[in-house]
């Protein structure tokens, strides 16, 4: 089942998460990740307020786990830490 990785971020320090995205997305592109949401335009309803919003299309559970893990995004994520305030989770999808 495909699974979608969604991460809600608020930047704390511009340059530096710069970096990571810069990082991020051929790492995540490179373990067979689509952007399907990038710092779009969002409605808050609920819970804490991130202003950047990030959903990526993965084949898998296990696929969006292991682009998490690996080195290439292990590497871009040194950059967001302490760059930013972030809540990341993977959910399969229905389809």
């Amino acid at each position: 089942m495909p699974a979608l990785w969604i991460a809600h971020v608020t930047v704390t320090d511009e340059a530096a998460y710069s970096k990571y995205a810069a990082l991020a997305g051929p790492a995540i592109a490179g373990h067979g990740g689509q952007f399907i949401a990038r710092a779009g335009r969002y409605v808050q309803l609920e819970g804490k307020d991130r202003p950047r919003n990030v959903v990526a299309k993965f084949d898998t559970v296990e696929a969006a786990e292991a682009c998490y893990h690996s080195p290439e995004y292990q590497e871009a994520l040194g950059h967001a830490r302490g760059a930013s305030e972030r809540e990341l989770l993977i959910v399969e999808t229905t389809e």
